[in-house]
């Protein structure tokens, strides 16, 4: 099985075995019994099977991270412990680099090259990033006025804590590099943690958890559990023994996850979708700009919350940056991402595949031009660059989330109309602008209602800087200091002398 793929012997390895989730340090089937299939969607091949959680495999390893919470041995680590953990994690991820970005492939369809420089060294920088963030979690001290105790002497302070069990449910379109977004500040700053991995996308999510329990972390501080999100999802998301829930994925999913955590007050921070415009002005280099609009949408087939699916290109050179990018979606190569010459894989799955081509279909309908692309074909989840032109602002194509490598362009007037179309979406994860005047671009960026705004490049992640949205993008931030605030509670002491 497997033997034709051009693959590293552990990745065949690992693909051969019989999956199991780990649970309180104990590798388990689920407790029913029941196995899901995962695929391989260049091919559509199904790669094997991961057990299929319940409510009760899932309280099983809640009731596992609370106890490892809780223990003495994880509680009273020190921070610089829990530092030198999280490096060696990152070390064991960028020893085993190639195997992740292997299985990554298999499973998501990605580029495998791609994923070993994007995928999992940001995420080794994230983990390492955070590393440092646990010997650096500080209180302050206040001097307090009482005033109905005018004679008596206090000592004030606050505390940081960790805000304790912490279910983390992640999407399909960068399943590793998730996971430690999430895994990073939640063992920095001493949670224990309860990952459910997409119904899609379970297999880095295990070997993961592998890297985890050889680094040497207690048993119970790390647990994956796999299982569809109608199961093993939902139960994550009402179990009362969760303090915290950090969701990534589609903004329809997150509302239910944030009205679920309601009814325990539990913590949530939720990354959802975008529909991300791309601002070309007319004094931007055309070339560069164009070459950065077509990777903002096309990378990563398009499965990106901030992909820029928008295109706004000042009217005198609309037409010039479109063929452009034309050219270099018809110049791009599709195919297996296992082949380091192909430069855009398969979708992640046929109904992925049928969703994103509904779009295009109604495109067609409206008597909108598809400039370039528009195709979908097999074996594997495959559609073609696609880029769409001569549709109203306030058309679905314009202002829904397709996921897909979609491009929606319009032309525009000045600045003001620029910024106008920009804002006028329910999405506000990222924006970009291309422009070499800088004076007009810090002028336009407080106007843009996105959580990051890009200049002369897209989608550029770094650990150092928070990443979420405005609107319907989302609540709160990961990466950066503010996802330190997110996995830790304030605590108010106040001591009379």
């Amino acid at each position: 099985m497997h033997a034709d793929l051009p693959i590293l012997p552990q990745t065949r390895s690992f693909l051969t075995r019989q999956q199991k989730m780990l649970i309180g340090g104990q590798w388990l089937d689920a407790a029913s019994g029941q196995t899901m299939s995962f695929r391989n969607p260049a091919t559509g091949e199904v790669l094997g099977e991961v057990p299929s959680a319940s409510a009760e495999d899932v309280d099983r390893a809640v009731r596992a991270a609370r106890q490892a919470f809780d223990d003495s041995t994880w509680s009273r680590m020190r921070p610089r412990e829990r530092q030198n953990l999280l490096w060696r994690l990152a070390d064991l991820m960028e020893r085993d680099a190639q195997q992740l970005a292997e299985l990554e492939c298999l499973n998501n369809g990605k580029s495998a090259a791609v994923a070993q420089v994007m995928d999992v060294q940001l995420a080794i920088d994230s983990l390492r990033y955070m590393a440092g963030w646990a010997t650096k979690i500080e209180g302050a001290s206040v001097d307090v006025s009482l005033p109905l105790m005018p004679n008596d002497q206090f000592h004030g302070y606050i505390r940081r804590e960790p805000i304790g069990v912490v279910g983390a449910i992640v999407a399909w379109n960068f399943p590793l590099l998730l996971a430690c977004w999430k895994l990073g500040p939640a063992l920095a700053t001493g949670c224990a943690l309860v990952l459910k991995p997409a119904d899609e996308t379970p297999l880095t999510a295990l070997k993961l958890a592998e890297l985890v329990m050889e680094a040497g972390y207690p048993d119970g501080v790390f647990n994956v559990v796999t299982g569809t999100g109608l199961n093993a999802g939902a139960a994550l998301t009402r179990h009362p023994g969760v303090n915290k829930l950090t969701f990534t994925g589609s903004t329809e999913v997150g509302k239910q996850i944030g009205k679920a955590a309601m009814d325990n007050m539990t913590r949530v921070t939720l990354e959802l979708g975008g529909k991300s415009p791309t601002i070309v002005m007319g004094d931007a280099d055309l070339q560069q700009a164009a070459a950065g609009a077509a990777s903002a949408i096309f990378f990563n087939q398009g499965q990106v919350c901030c992909a820029g699916s928008r295109l706004y290109v000042q009217r005198k050179h609309f037409d010039n940056v479109i063929a452009d990018i034309a050219g270099i979606a018809n110049g791009m190569k599709l195919g297996n991402g296992l082949d380091p010459s192909v430069a855009m894989g398969p979708l992640i799955s046929a109904r992925q595949q049928e969703r994103v081509s509904s779009y295009i279909e109604m495109g067609r309908e409206l008597g909108a031009t598809i400039a370039c692309g528009g195709e979908s074909f097999g074996p594997g989840y495959f559609v073609k660059p696609t880029v769409i032109v001569d549709v109203d602002q306030q058309h679905r194509l314009v202002q829904e989330e397709i996921f897909g490598p979609v491009l929606v362009a319009i032309p525009f007037d000045d600045i003001d109309e620029a910024v106008s179309l920009a804002n006028d979406n329910p999405y506000g994860l990222g924006a970009s602008i291309w422009s070499n005047d800088l004076g007009a671009v810090h002028r336009m960026i407080p106007r843009i209602r996105s959580g990051s705004v890009w200049v002369n490049c897209h989608s550029a992640l770094d650990p150092a800087l928070p990443f979420g949205g405005y609107k319907l993008s989302g609540v709160g931030r990961e990466m950066g200091a503010a996802a330190i605030d997110h996995y830790t509670e304030l605590k108010s002491v106040l001591i009379k002398l």
